[in-house]
């Protein structure tokens, strides 16, 4: 499919995609079924990506990335996607390319120097610590609990946190806590650099979860037992914590669209080469009508969801919060994925759900997407207010007179 990707999107995802092939893909074979890569195979790759100038693509090259656009980024992260260890490889990983966003956005130059530099370079991660437990912010973040307290120069943090990404791991976190309790949280929260090293930061656990030996990625419970951190660790405005996390959320999750939906392609690629090969009722899979109208459904539904991505990315960069598109795109895009990899795994049979082939481990990654970044259910719940903002009272009129 041609779709409006410039020039140079379409070069660069090109020599993505030659790049996963050549250099991921045989590493991932490696350690295909067994766990996560080593950090010494992870820096490899990230020298091989530095090499042929793919490595940070979405970040400016003052920084020590490749200065896409956000429209441009996009296909590249698709190609990335097509192997569990292809986003890692270019330094477009959740979380840390989302929080590499809201620090170049919105940190100091001193934040950026101290966290953004070496975020970039590969030698910290980070988390982005915002969902609470239970009676705190899950799904609606208004509950949220986390306080911060001023006290003379320094805040002052107390809260309760879990399903932050790779928390366990981070070096430096970004809790949202609490700043205002007179005022709504939307309007009264903010952002803070915690550095996981300060005293009262307690990583309670990693919290066992489907997929978790496979992609390494962990999510933390965190407890912030009177955590003390400088004045100047606020991140970005004062009570603006919602509002700078939507300009990270909305872009972040059209790239994990992206990721996942490269994933999926990869998933289809290998199906169809399998079903090609095996013979099964003296005759090839690839002839049998059913196997022939699954792969063509998954081609459909991957190509609605890449326009849907590209839609959204469009208002985006047409300066549009794009919260419509970008709720739309989410929902279909993280169930297309999940259904096209399931049918890629019924279509290779035993193969399928053995580890000699990738879509077993795609399987078992791809499940978190309709939770992650917002669950299907809530980005509904925002489409559908929109959706009836938009009655117009005069409609009901024909209904009315009809039953009179």
């Amino acid at each position: 499919m041609e779709y409006d990707d410039t020039e140079r999107a379409r070069e660069f995802a090109t020599r993505t995609r030659e790049f996963i092939a050549d250099e991921v893909i045989p590493i991932e074979r490696e350690v295909l079924g067994t766990g996560p890569a080593s950090e010494d195979q992870i820096e490899e790759l990230r020298e091989a990506a530095r090499e042929r100038e793919l490595y940070a693509p979405h970040l400016p090259e003052e920084y020590g990335g490749q200065g896409l656009s956000y429209r441009d980024m996009l296909p590249v992260f698709e190609a990335a996607g097509r192997s569990l260890l292809g986003p890692t490889a270019l330094r477009v990983d959740a979380p840390d390319e989302g929080n590499m966003h809201t620090l170049e956005m919105f940190g100091t130059e001193d934040q950026q120097s101290e966290w953004l530099e070496p975020l970039v370079a590969g030698e910290v991660r980070s988390g982005f610590s915002m969902t609470e437990p239970l009676q705190g912010g899950g799904s609606d973040p208004k509950m949220l609990k986390t306080e911060a307290k001023q006290e003379g120069n320094e805040w002052v943090i107390n809260g309760h946190k879990w399903w932050t990404t790779q928390g366990s791991e981070a070096d430096v976190l970004i809790v949202m806590a609490r700043t205002d309790q007179e005022a709504h949280p939307y309007a009264g929260c903010s952002l803070f650099l915690v550095p996981s090293d300060t005293d009262g930061v307690e990583i309670v656990r990693d919290i066992p979860h489907v997929g978790g030996n496979v992609t390494g990625m962990s999510h933390a419970e965190i407890r912030y037992n009177d955590v003390r951190i400088p004045e100047e660790n606020l991140l970005g405005e004062l009570n603006e914590g919602f509002s700078h996390a939507q300009q990270r959320l909305g872009p972040a999750r059209l790239t994990h669209c992206m990721r996942y939906s490269g994933m999926a392609e990869r998933a289809l690629d290998v199906a169809k080469a399998y079903v090609s090969e095996r013979e099964a009722f003296d005759e090839s899979l690839s002839e049998k009508q059913t196997v022939r109208h699954t792969i063509a459904e998954a081609e459909i539904e991957l190509h609605a969801a890449r326009t849907m991505v590209r839609h959204a990315a469009r208002e985006i960069d047409s300066g549009g919060e794009a919260r419509i598109p970008v709720a739309m795109a989410k929902v279909f895009a993280a169930k297309t994925v999940q259904e096209v990899i399931d049918d890629c795994l019924q279509l290779c049979g035993g193969n399928g759900i053995g580890k000699d082939l990738p879509i077993a481990d795609f399987y078992e990654s791809v499940r978190q997407f309709r939770l992650v970044d917002g669950a299907d259910e809530v980005h509904k719940r925002v489409i559908a207010r929109d959706s009836f903002e938009e009655v117009d009272p005069e409609e009901i009129d024909p209904i009315t007179r009809y039953k009179e």
